[in-house]
This record gives C-alpha cells, sequence and structure tokens, in this order.
C-alpha cells in the first residue's frame, strides 16, 4: 500500500505531509516522557521485524497479494507512539534505501501506514481488551479484530487521498481500495494473532508490559524476535508472491498506474543487491533484506536510545 511518486496532487501531499509531521511529532515527545530506556531495544527489533515481514507478499482473490503491513504488531508489542517512531523508520528506510514508495509521497505513506494504522490498531486492541476481558483468547481476538481494522482504515485514508487528488472518483477509491483490503485485512489479522500468540507463550510480560521484568528478559526477547526476523528473510521472502498488491491492483484495475512516476535511484532497487542478482537471486533478496533490517533496527534504535526517558537511580533497583 506504498503510494508511489505521481498519484497525488500537491496539496494533498502537503497536507498528508503536515499531518504526519504532526503525529510523528507528538509520538516522539510521548516517547521521551515516558519509555522505559530497557525497553528501547523492543522498538529496534519491532522496525527489523516488521521491514522482514513486508518483503512477504502473500496471495489473495483476483490476482491480488498482500502484505503485512505490522502497525498493529507495534502498537500491540509496544504502545501507539513507540509504534508510530518504528514504523516510520521502516518507511523511510524503504524510500530511500528500496524505491518502496515515492519521496514526495513519504508524508502520505507515514500518515496512512505509521500514524493511522497504529492508532486505530490500538485504539481498537484497548476497546475489545476492556469488553472481552485480560484472558488469552480476548488478547488474541482483540489483536486479530485491530490488525484487520487497521489494514482497513489505512487503505481508506489512501483511497482518500486519492479522490482527493482526483486520481479517480470518491465512491469508485473507497468501494475499489476497501474490498481488495478487507481480504488483504484477514490475512493481517491471522498473522499478527499468530506472532503475538508466540510472544505470549514466550515472553508474555512483552503483551502484558505492567509485568516487572529484568533487562535481561529484553535482551533474550530481542534475540528471539532477531532469530525470526533473519527466518523470515531466508526461507520465505525469496518466495513471495509476484501480484500486484491492493494499490497497484486498483492503479491498474482503474488506469492511473500510469500515473506513478519513475522510481528514484536507490541502493538496493526492489529489494535485491543488484551486482548478485544474475548469479544468485535467492541470496541477493536476502543478503538486501538482511541489510534493511539491520539498518531499521539500527534507526529505531538510535531515535528511541537518544529519546528515551532516563532512569531514576532508584528505578535500578
Amino acid at each position: 500500500m506504498h503510494v508511489p511518486d505521481g498519484f497525488l496532487d500537491a496539496r494533498t501531499l502537503a497536507a498528508t505531509a503536515g499531518l504526519a509531521a504532526v503525529g510523528l511529532g507528538l509520538a516522539l515527545r510521548e516517547v521521551r516522557r515516558n519509555l522505559p530506556p530497557r525497553r528501547v531495544p523492543l522498538i529496534g527489533l519491532a522496525a527489523a521485524f516488521v521491514f522482514a515481514a513486508q518483503m512477504l507478499n502473500f496471495p489473495v482473490a483476483a490476482g491480488t497479494s498482500g502484505h503485512l503491513i505490522g502497525a498493529a504488531l507495534a502498537a500491540v508489542l509496544l504502545g501507539p507512539a513507540a509504534a508510530i517512531v518504528a514504523m516510520t523508520a521502516v518507511l523511510l528506510l524503504q524510500a530511500l534505501m528500496f524505491a518502496d514508495g515515492g519521496i514526495t509521497a513519504l508524508g502520505a505513506n507515514v500518515l496512512n501506514l505509521a500514524v493511522i494504522a497504529p492508532l486505530v490498531a490500538h485504539g481498537v486492541y484497548r476497546g475489545v481488551r476492556s469488553i472481552a476481558g485480560e484472558g488469552q483468547q480476548a488478547t488474541l481476538l482483540a489483536t486479530g479484530f485491530a490488525a484487520w481494522c487497521s489494514t482497513m482504515a489505512a487503505a481508506l485514508s489512501c483511497a482518500a487521498q486519492l479522490a482527493a487528488s482526483g486520481v479517480v472518483a470518491w465512491g469508485t477509491a473507497l468501494a475499489a481500495m476497501g474490498s481488495v483490503h478487507m481480504l488483504i485485512g484477514l490475512g493481517e489479522a491471522v498473522i499478527t494473532m499468530l506472532i503475538v500468540a508466540v510472544v505470549m507463550r514466550a515472553r508474555p510480560e512483552l503483551i502484558t508490559p505492567a509485568v516487572p521484568t529484568m533487562p535481561r528478559t529484553h535482551r533474550r526477547a530481542v534475540a528471539y524476535g532477531a532469530a525470526l526476523a533473519i527466518s523470515l528473510m531466508v526461507l520465505v521472502a525469496p518466495f513471495a508472491s509476484s501480484l500486484p498488491d491492493g494499490l497497484e491492483h486498483v492503479a491498474e484495475r482503474f488506469g492511473f498506474a500510469s500515473l506513478a512516476a519513475a522510481s528514484q535511484p536507490a541502493p538496493l532497487p526492489d529489494y535485491t543487491l543488484v551486482p548478485l542478482a544474475g548469479a544468485s537471486p535467492w541470496l541477493a533478496t536476502v543478503l538486501a533484506g538482511a541489510l534493511g533490517a539491520l539498518v531499521a533496527f539500527a534507526v529505531a534504535w538510535f531515535v528511541a536510545r537518544v529519546l528515551a526517558a532516563p532512569v531514576h537511580p532508584t528505578a535500578r533497583r
């Protein structure tokens, strides 16, 4: 659902960039005030894992594919503010290093995928948990519904931006983006629930941060998460579906795909290490993904580390 350059007009680009900047600014302020330093590595881990997971496109109906957005997963594990920071780091990296999503459209992509999606996911998750209770089944139900709703919210926001830019009629944009992402959202929900179920069994304190934890616990969680992200890239990402994603499918169906501007030069276009692409496409994809995940972790970790609230000496006891 990454919007390329050329789809949105200047007015929409400016408005979405302004809203994204406000959302990111508020999230950074919240992280600065309330993020415990011992949870900083989890933001880097979330960014790396989301980056790796987004490389896996799964097929859905009508010749379309979808991929995990990861906003709900990040919001459940980190809370909305830290999730916004992690998701923004991923989107910035994807645009600059992989030409995935336009540079001029970065504000729109951050607004849709890094601000609206995590906030909707967090609100739905908390709402369902308050009604259904605190048990494991309630948590998974809340997680799945939050993931589906976050996908739909991001898709409808993107549709509104396309319509506001005059690319496609309002009714057409909302119906087309909504219908295809209803199915993609189901995949998002299932994948997110499976990941959260694993986390709940291995490290339940990450789902319920109120449970006292030692910093070592988070280091072990980072190690497990890093291993899972690497496994995704090595075993799964090279076999991702090549079908167009939801936005690409809608653009082709309604004839505005040609509006997309040529991709800006990028070090690793199409998630491929170009010098190795001819000899070993699998290795080229894996190494490009590994490098991207590492950079995503480093960027998100550095930002969170700089902003993290200092720990009072008595809190370390």
